[in-house]
């Protein structure tokens, strides 16, 4: 459980956040300049708020009315930096015994060689960062912080300065250790992809507020916060779960709530969770089911709006057995087929790209 209510007035900025999660991964979400790392400082006990208090699984970090303001070396709080930050002189077991030493061996919950092996550390042990990839570092860097047994985990955009294959790699990593050591992390992103990849709960931040808080699915796809997080094209999040997996075509169905949908091949057993993202514009409009075409997936629903926007488009929610999907069609299209709020509609979904 974290819990955080601070404010923070800097030079020409204002921190005043408030959030309380209690899930694995808490993302911090929002354009460049929203505030998140400067958060993750406050955190971390880098910045000490003006007022306020966090509190991290029941032990208070900061309390101004109390006084309490816990010194960043005994907040047991791990820290990954977007460029890793290894001594360059240490070779990686180096820099892993340095984060190791620094815990205490009775609040230690994790083994060196528990973190070696998760992070696939052992063949990196005697090299030293120049001889490393940024990947590698990164994984050297997770493993410090993780090794000083922290109450908590920072993460402020560890995959920024990496390529897509790396990136791919870092986030496998991530989900390994949350799924088996469990150490509850803050993760500053501003990228769509991880968000769907990683968060449990989104906190989106926008001026040194949080303007939502919520599943990636309840946050993600409300066209109203598209301003805020830097999403300009719409779109939904959608929670499903692995049913089959078709080896001949290479496809896979998945379960949700508003229905089955097939996509291509997922690298997940049966009954795994997975998540998506369906663009808005990849979503046409029918008014009545149609037969011989090569889209595979089409959900019956109801129009729940039609919003006109500045250019020739028109921003539709659809519901699909509870879950609002948005299409983006032209406001010729929505005359023609008079698409108006109650209207009993079929979905066409033409691509679905994965989040993993």
């Amino acid at each position: 459980m974290l819990k955080v209510d601070v404010s923070k007035k800097l030079a020409n900025f204002e921190l005043d956040t408030q959030f309380t999660s209690d899930a694995g991964i808490t993302a911090l979400f929002g354009r460049s300049g929203s505030g998140k790392t400067t958060l993750v400082n406050v955190i971390a006990g880098l910045v000490r708020p003006d007022r306020g208090n966090i509190e991290v699984n029941g032990v208070s970090l900061f309390d101004s009315a109390a006084g309490r303001n816990v010194a960043i070396e005994n907040r047991r709080v791990g820290y990954v930096f977007q460029d890793g930050r290894l001594f360059p002189h240490l070779t990686v077991r180096g820099n892993l015994d340095y984060g190791f030493a620094l815990a205490a061996p009775a609040q230690r919950y994790v083994a060196f060689e528990q973190v070696v092996g998760l992070l696939g550390l052992k063949p990196l042990l005697d090299r030293r960062p120049s001889n490393l990839s940024g990947g590698e570092k990164q994984r050297v860097a997770i493993g410090r912080a993780l090794l000083t047994s922290p109450r908590v985990l920072l993460m402020d955009e560890p995959l920024a300065a990496l390529d897509n294959p790396r990136k791919r790699e870092i986030l496998h990593y991530i989900e390994s250790l949350h799924a088996e050591i469990k150490v509850p992390i803050v993760y500053v992103t501003h990228a769509v992809e991880e968000i769907l990849r990683l968060a449990d709960v989104v906190v989106l931040m926008a001026a040194g507020k949080v303007v939502a808080t919520g599943k990636p699915s309840e946050v993600m796809g409300r066209p109203e916060l598209r301003a805020d997080s830097g999403i300009f094209e719409g779109g939904t999040v959608i929670d499903a779960e692995v049913v089959s997996h078709d080896l001949q075509y290479r496809l896979t169905t998945l379960n949700f709530a508003g229905g089955q949908l097939v996509v291509p091949g997922v690298d997940a057993a049966p009954g795994q969770s997975i998540r998506l993202r369906i663009r808005a514009r990849d979503v046409s409009i029918a008014l009545t089911r149609p037969h011989d075409v090569s889209t595979l997936n089409v959900l019956q629903g109801r129009v729940v709006s039609a919003t006109a926007n500045a250019d020739s488009g028109c921003d539709l929610q659809i519901d699909v057995g509870g879950v609002k999907l948005a299409a983006r069609v032209t406001r010729l299209s929505v005359d023609r087929l008079k698409l108006a709020p109650g209207r009993d509609v079929f979905a066409l979904i033409k691509a679905i790209p994965l989040a993993r």
